[in-house]
């Protein structure tokens, strides 16, 4: 074995043909092994301290491989989550709507969303979540950042009040499917929709704008 085959890590190829920058194989390849390297990253560091930059540089991949496949850091972490839905479209508007309206609204988007095409996707997702401590911190990544950032935005109070006042929606949206569509507990899992609205969304409001003790 001479000294440049005992440091050259790639599949092998052409001799003759030019090295491109960054490149693991084939495109497929090179994606996946950038999403699983993404993944790790995500799951360890969280989404803000991770980089597209040290996504690159742990792939042993130039930075604009990881922009040739991926438009941003939204949607390698969209990917790397398996999202079936991209949570910005089904919360839009939340965060510029009164904040005395938002609970309904928030229990409405959660139904139309799992009650739509993506829920064996969104059920695949939850599932896939349980006992994976990976999953877990990528779940409450996307819970914290994109969910409860928008639930949140422009509620009253201190850093601290609002946090809290945001994890106690959490448990009520993340319980909701749970409840209704992995766990199916009766009656909630055959109720109708405008029954779980009436019967969740005033505690949403509660936790969102009302008085805590």
């Amino acid at each position: 074995m001479t000294p440049q085959e005992r440091v050259e890590p790639l599949p092998a190829r052409d001799s003759t043909a030019p090295l491109r920058r960054g490149r693991r194989g084939g495109s497929t390849a090179s994606r996946e092994h950038i999403l699983k390297t993404a993944r790790r990253m995500f799951a360890d560091h969280g989404f803000e301290g991770t980089s597209l930059r040290q996504v690159a540089r742990a792939a042993g991949v130039d930075p604009a491989m990881v922009h040739h496949f991926f438009s941003g850091k939204d949607e390698l972490f969209a990917l790397c989550v398996e999202l079936p839905a991209d949570p910005g479209q089904v919360l839009a508007g939340v965060a510029d709507t009164d904040p005395g309206l938002r609970g309904e609204l928030l229990v409405r988007a959660v139904l139309r969303l799992w009650e739509g095409p993506a829920q064996p996707g969104l059920l695949a997702f939850l599932r896939g979540t349980l006992g994976s401590k990976a999953k877990t911190a990528m779940l409450r990544d996307v819970v914290a950042r994109t969910i409860i950032s928008r639930a949140m935005a422009g509620i009253p109070g201190t850093a601290d009040e609002v946090a809290l006042r945001g994890s106690l929606v959490a448990t009520q949206m993340v319980g909701l499917m749970m409840v209704r569509y992995v766990v199916r507990l009766e009656p909630l899992a055959s109720a109708a929709s405008e029954d779980v609205v009436r019967s969740v969304a005033p505690n949403v409001q509660r936790y969102l704008t009302g008085t805590l003790s």
